[in-house]
């Protein structure tokens, strides 16, 4: 039997592809209309959340949402992908940096700012992924994108690496969608002269749905828990109620009158059901994904 519409939350385990895991829900699901919000990348673990059914129409808007993650930056090494599953390209003695030389350079790394993101991506270049171009011998040549990065906060300093002359230090990242938290360590160590690359990274939020939300794989297993569509989309967006004709109307593709709200707002029936997400333009309410027949 297909599981009912909604998301799952998933505390993804490192070595795992996102792709590996929708792949896992999948068949745990009994359908393949699954997806999720934002890859991880395999050495990365924590919240990835995925929808199912119905849900995979939230997606999209969720992908936009506001992210935070924790982090393990060594400087003194940088690797060709920014993390510890690559290969060390440069090194530099690092033992000597303090707390508040580190911090000094991660302040500019903070705000709005021009990202270049990394070499081995998923970004787009003439219709290839970049990682597919690197392992080709072709890296390409990557433009900077505006993100914004909320926090960068550093802390707990410890020497690092056989002969401890590299410097390990923890961070916390809040930052906007499309914000690559490698290409943070990448620029931190080039800021302070000796490489960096992440070692662990864990992402505790995405949105709303916190690793306190998460559940692992084994459990999973066990007991696909599916937060109702109704529920997650409340979550995530303001919540417009409506009245049975708006319900009607919404249902069959019909904007409402605008209620003064910012962004995707999930409109919900008198009932509770997710009838659609819809965004304000013009004094308009119109409808961007509708969940109702």
């Amino acid at each position: 039997m297909t599981a009912a519409s909604g998301l799952v939350v998933v505390d993804k385990p490192s070595g795992w592809t996102s792709h590996d895991v929708v792949a896992r829900i999948r068949r745990r699901a009994g359908t393949r209309r699954v997806g999720h919000a934002g890859t991880l990348d395999p050495m990365a673990t924590g919240v990835l959340v995925v929808g199912i059914e119905k849900a995979t129409r939230l997606l999209g808007h969720l992908t936009r949402t506001e992210k935070e993650y924790l982090a393990t930056i060594r400087l003194g090494q940088a690797t060709d992908t920014g993390d510890a599953d690559g290969t060390v390209v440069s090194a530099s003695p690092a033992a000597a940096l303090t707390l508040a030389q580190v911090r000094a350079a991660a302040a500019p790394l903070t705000g709005e700012i021009q990202q270049v993101p990394p070499t081995v991506s998923a970004v787009k270049v003439r219709g290839r992924r970049a990682y597919q171009l690197a392992r080709e011998g072709r890296a390409p040549v990557l433009d900077a994108r505006p993100v914004t990065v909320h926090e960068f906060t550093i802390s707990d300093p410890r020497p690092a690496g056989a002969d401890g002359c590299l410097l390990d230090v923890t961070a916390v990242v809040r930052c906007s969608s499309g914000t690559y938290v490698r290409a943070l360590a990448r620029d931190l160590g080039e800021s302070l002269g000796v490489g960096g690359h992440l070692t662990m990274l864990r992402r505790t939020r995405v949105g709303p749905y916190r690793l306190s939300d998460a559940r692992t794989m084994d459990e999973l297993a066990a007991d696909l828990r599916v937060m109702p569509l109704a529920q997650a989309a409340a979550a995530a967006f303001p919540v417009r109620s409506l009245t049975e004709a708006e319900t009607r109307g919404l249902s069959h593709g019909a904007s409402l009158s605008a209620a003064g709200f910012a962004g995707p707002v999930a409109a919900l029936a008198p009932d509770g059901t997710l009838v659609a997400l819809v965004e304000e333009r013009d004094g308009q309410a119109r409808p961007l994904a509708v969940f109702v027949p």
